[in-house]
Parts: structure tokens; C-alpha cells; sequence
């Protein structure tokens, strides 16, 4: 409407009709039409707007936007592009139509209501990114951070222990600086040759030397190279990979050393990135049983097993090493699936017959039902009963179900597999099928270490039994190194043929640097303070220094019988993250790092008993 229409009614307000009743009257029919006009002036204009949809749906929270076509379509040019025009307004009507409902409908609510909406939305979006594999950290939820005591330590009062300890710390300067030096970003390093080492257990996941290292930095309060390796986790890890990995090996090296970092330092990029890892996993467990692959494709959640592996079986030590990760993994990512993920692998083992009471290492996870009768504490089954024990310990001894099958799996394991030398020399054998095979494994000497973790929690009288089971097997594996030229031990030896913890197969004779006879040294010290578990700890490290030292780091060696050592030019992730680890805690007071507020993974990944009650102990995970 013109503006000089509105002029008599607003330039001349004393103007008087000749009935005032019938003046107000015609004011009020005219100010209508006149309110009328602007109204329909107004929601013409937006409606002809090509961005109305937009504007309003901005305003009101909810309509979607325009579709991107416009911008992806023909061109208005071409010939087609008139009955496009006319799909584009007909959705511009359309959205212009929903928004003024919604915006009805929202202008009818109380404020407080708008504002539970907002929130509900904001909610959604959170929740529909998570599950997409978005997570941002603040999607997680608050978790109020306390250090465990112990989580760095001090020097020894034993002047000798003081020095040896300073030693180990130069030997991780040595392996961590020829690594930043020569491979970093890579997986491992190649201390021979110079360059990156990847293994296919990662995939294109890279930083594996990175992450596993981690926690030892910290403890060693190399916190230089712990901010750095920091940065690169921030800036690099990625876990977006479209690559098969080992469940396994990602869990106990990746989501281990992110957790026990986070719990170390309280750096929420730790948490952040072990509950993202942690998710991209979980596809692994859908199969008939909840039993999970050994191996997953982190992109298409496609898991299969190892083609070697008893029909496709799952193997007990890699779908029974998850537990003490998930448990965490619930813990700080407000997710129960994790848990109940690892809590059903336990009841699908109690459903099951144990022959002898053991359990073969391997489970097939379409049937439920058990492959192959091999059963061993070495390689295919050992970090299985470890986590049993350790699930126990780090519940702060309420997981009376894992203690348990824990404690009733080492009475079979003594029973049918631990045997004596003719000289004297405790072992642990190999089952197949009801027969032995007199065979140890260098991982089968983790076990003196656990047993002695558990002895204090033995039914009945058995605690100085068992404490005296883990010396004999101290005494065994300290036995494999001594009776070798480099003082090294072998990754096999055996009982047979006139041999005693001597390898007797050229396939068996190699050191990778591996860390189980220093683990059980490291845990018998803690538990008898005898000088001889430091004696041997200082043998391994001067074999280490003279025989598998290079200038660009520490490398394995293919034959420890050998006069002159042959390196295999592969410094193992593992001989940061657990080798060195036991030997610096070898040599260090048991209030570092203790173990009744910390619980070590498979990989020497320190993490921190969940208490369920609080206490007065300060700085508890609670």
C-alpha cells in the first residue's frame, strides 16, 4: 500500500467524525486492512526468497535445510533445467510450509520447553555422531581425574640399585633416540639397517613403537620425549584405516598404552583415542557366539579368523586378552558394551566341558565348541590366564567369578602339565590331545611372575606352595639363558632326548628381545626382595648391551647358541614398552608403580585398580 494512504490518519490526529462511535469504527476497519496488507506484504516476500527455509529454520532449530542441489544440479541454462526450477520451488513451498508449523508450535511452547528441545537436540546429534565413529572427547563423559600413587617413582637409597636403574634408563635414551632418529612415524624400527619396520598385525596403523612406549617415558620421567610422542598422537594417529589387524595385538599394544598413558599423565587425548580405537573393535564380536575374530577390518567391521587356526578357530589367548582394556573402556567411556562384550566371552567358557579341566586354545565362534585339544601356557594360551587373575586383582578383588576359574585353571595346569627334570628343573609342558609334549616356551615364563601375583589370594593353605611353584619356574627360565653362548634365551627349549631348557630345533634357538623372564624376575623381587632376581635381572642386561646393541638401537639375534651374535634388524615395540619397563622396576622401591593400585596388561600397560566403594586412600580410580 502507498504511504500517502496512511497520511490522513496519521498527519491529522485531532480530526473528529461526526459520531465518534461510527469514527472508531471505521479507524479500526481501516487500521485492519491496513495490517492485513503488511502481513501479506511480508509473508510474500519470504515466501519468494530462494533462502527462506534457511532463515526460518535457523530460527527455529528444526527444519532441515535446503537441499545442495541447487548448487550440484544442471545449470539454470540448460534446456532441462526449467522443470529442476520447479522441483526447487515446490521443495522451498514445501519447507517454507513445515517451518511455519514448527515455528507455530514452538512459539506455543513455555521457554523452559525450548529449552529441554535445544538440549534434546543437541543430545541426538551427539549420540548419531558417536555411533558414526565420531569421537570428539566432549562426547565423552566427565571423568573427574586422579593420578594413582606410584606413577613416578624415586632413586634407590642402595647405591647399587641407584646405578643399575640409571643404566636402564640410558639403554631406553638409546632405543627411543635411534628410533625418533631413523623411523619415526613407523611402526617398529630396523636398528640395522636405519629405516621403519612395519608388521601386518597393524595394518596401516602406524606409531606402534610410539603408543607402546609411552608409559615407560613417563615413568622413567623422560617427559621430553613423552610431550613429543604426545604431539605426534595428536597430530598422526589415525585410526581410519581401511586394513585388517590383529585384535589382538591392537588391543594390548594400542588401546593398553593409550589407556595407561591417559591414567599416567590424565591427558585427555589418551581417552579420547583409546575409546575411539576401542569402538572400531567391537565389530570383531559379531559372531553366533559373541566369541570375536582374530582379525578385522577396521573399515567394514569384517572379521575372520586365522587361516591356520583349527578350522578357523578364535584362540584363547587372543579373544581371553581383552578384558582388563574393556573393563577400562567402560569405565571412561560411559559405554556398558565393552563390558558386557568380554563378560559374555566367560559365559559361553563356563557352558563348555574342560577336558582335565584345561582349556584348549581353541574355540571356534560359530559353534561354541572347542577346535583341536591343544592347551598351553606359552604361545595360543598364556595372557588368558594371566587376565583371569589380573581381572580379579584390578576389580579390587570383587570379581569372584574370575578368580574363580583362575585359581581352578592353575590346579589343572599343575596337574596335568607341570613337570620336574631328573635334575630338579620345574617345567611346564604342552598338552595335545592327552599327550605331553615336553616343551617350554620363553612365554610360558610369564608364569612364575603370575603365580606369584597370586599366591596371596590362594584357597586353603597353598599361598607358600604356590610361591615356591613361581621360584622353580624363575629358576627354569633363568636356567634357559645361563646355558646358552650369548647368555640369551631361546624362544623354545625342551626336556627330551637327554636336553634340559636347551632348544634342540634351529627354529626355536632365536631372541627377539622378548621380556617374560624379566617379568617373572621383576615380580619375584617384589614379593621376596631375594638378590638374586636382581643378579639376573643385571645378567640379561649385560647380554643385552654386549650382544643385541647397535648403533641405530637394540636388535633380536636368530641363534643364541652362537658364538658371534647374528642380528634379525628388528627393534620389537615391546622391548620398550615391557623389557626395559621390568628391568627400570627391577631395580626400583615397590612403591613405584605398586601393586595393589596397579595392574600391568599383557604388555606391561600399567593401569589402576577400579575401586567400587570410595575410601580414604587418596587418588583412587573410583
Amino acid at each position: 500500500m502507498p504511504v500517502a494512504t496512511l497520511l490522513p490518519f496519521t498527519a491529522t490526529p485531532n480530526r473528529k467524525s461526526a459520531s465518534p462511535t461510527s469514527f472508531r469504527l471505521t479507524e479500526k476497519f481501516i487500521l485492519l486492512l491496513v495490517f492485513s496488507a503488511f502481513i501479506t506484504l511480508c509473508f510474500g516476500a519470504i515466501f519468494f526468497l530462494p533462502d527462506s527455509s534457511k532463515l526460518l529454520s535457523g530460527v527455529f532449530f528444526h527444519s532441515s535445510a535446503v537441499e545442495t542441489n541447487t548448487r550440484t544440479g544442471p545449470d539454470s541454462s540448460d534446456p532441462g533445467s526449467a522443470g529442476n526450477d520447479e522441483r526447487v520451488l515446490a521443495k522451498i513451498k514445501k519447507d517454507h510450509e513445515k517451518a511455519l508449523l514448527e515455528a507455530k508450535d514452538t512459539l506455543q511452547k513455555r521457554p523452559d520447553e525450548i529449552k529441554q528441545d535445544i538440549l534434546n537436540d543437541k543430545d541426538k546429534v551427539a549420540k548419531e555422531s558417536l555411533g558414526q565413529g565420531g569421537n570428539d572427547v566432549n562426547k565423552l563423559p566427565f571423568v573427574e581425574y586422579h593420578r594413582p600413587p606410584g606413577a613416578t617413582g624415586h632413586e634407590p637409597e642402595d647405591p647399587e640399585a641407584k646405578d643399575r636403574r640409571a643404566k636402564i634408563k640410558e639403554m631406553m635414551k638409546h632405543a627411543w633416540g635411534s628410533y625418533r632418529r631413523y623411523a619415526w612415524g613407523s611402526n617398529e624400527l630396523r636398528p640395522v639397517s636405519k629405516q621403519g619396520h612395519s608388521s601386518n598385525l597393524f595394518g596401516s596403523i602406524k606409531g606402534a613403537t610410539i603408543v607402546d612406549a609411552l608409559d615407560t617415558l613417563y615413568i622413567m620421567e623422560m617427559f621430553e620425549e613423552f610431550d613429543a610422542a604426545t604431539d605426534w598422537i595428536e597430530k598422526n594417529l589415525d585410526f581410519n584405516v581401511n586394513a585388517e589387524v590383529s585384535v589382538f595385538e591392537v588391543n594390548i599394544r594400542f588401546v593398553g598404552g593409550l589407556l595407561s598413558a591417559y591414567y599416567l599423565s590424565g591427558k585427555e587425548v589418551y581417552r579420547r583415542k583409546a575409546v575411539e580405537l576401542g569402538e572400531k573393535l567391537l565389530p570383531a564380536f559379531k559372531t553366533p557366539t559373541g566369541i570375536p575374530w582374530a582379525l578385522l577390518n577396521l573399515k567394514s567391521g569384517i572379521g575372520r579368523n586365522w587361516p591356520w587356526a583349527s578350522g578357523g578357530s578364535s584362540i584363547l589367548a587372543e579373544y581371553g586378552t581383552l578384558h582388563l582394556e574393556f573393563m577400562h573402556l567402560s569405565k571412561l567411556s560411559g559405554n556398558p558394551d565393552f563390558a558386557q562384550k568380554v563378560m559374555n566371552i566367560r559365559k559361553v567358557l563356563n557352558r563348555l566341558d574342560k577336558p582335565q579341566g584345561l582349556y584348549p586354545n581353541y574355540l571356534n565362534p560359530n559353534s561354541g565348541q572347542w577346535g583341536q585339544h591343544h592347551v598351553s601356557v606359552g604361545g595360543l594360551g598364556d595372557s588368558f590366564y594371566e587376565y583371569l587373575l589380573k581381572a580379579w586383582l584390578m576389580s579390587d578383588k570383587t570379581d569372584e567369578e574370575g578368580k574363580k576359574m583362575y585359581y581352578d585353571a592353575l590346579q589343572a595346569i599343575e596337574t596335568n602339565l607341570m613337570r620336574k627334570s631328573s635334575s630338579g628343573l620345574t617345567y611346564i609342558a604342552e598338552w595335545k590331545g592327552g599327550l605331553l609334549e615336553h616343551k617350554m616356551g620363553h612365554l610360558t615364563c610369564f608364569a612364575g611372575g603370575m603365580i606369584a601375583l597370586g599366591a596371596d589370594g590362594a584357597p586353603g593353605d597353598k599361598t607358600g606352595h604356590q610361591m615356591e611353584q613361581a621360584a622353580e619356574i624363575a629358576r627354569t627360565c633363568h636356567e634357559s639363558y645361563a646355558r646358552t653362548a650369548l647368555k640369551l634365551g631361546p624362544e623354545a627349549f625342551r626336556f627330551d632326548g637327554g636336553v634340559e631348557a636347551i632348544a634342540t630345533r634351529q627354529n626355536e634357538k632365536y631372541f627377539i628381545l622378548r621380556p617374560e623372564v624379566i617379568e617373572t624376575y621383576m615380580y619375584m623381587w617384589r614379593f621376596t626382595h631375594d638378590p638374586k632376581y636382581r643378579e639376573w635381572g643385571w645378567e640379561a642386561v649385560q647380554a643385552l648391551e654386549q650382544h643385541c646393541k647397535v648403533e641405530g638401537g637394540y636388535s633380536g639375534v636368530r641363534d643364541v647358541y652362537a658364538s658371534t651374535p647374528n642380528h634379525d634388524d628388528v627393534q620389537q615395540s615391546f622391548y620398550l614398552a615391557e623389557t626395559l619397563k621390568y628391568l627400570y622396576l627391577l631395580f626400583s622401591d615397590d612403591d613405584h608403580l605398586p601393586f595393589d593400585h596397579w595392574v600391568f596388561n599383557t604388555e606391561a600397560h600399567p593401569l589402576p585398580v577400579i575401586r567400587k566403594e570410595k575410601t580414604d586412600i587418596p587418588n583412587e580410580v573410583e
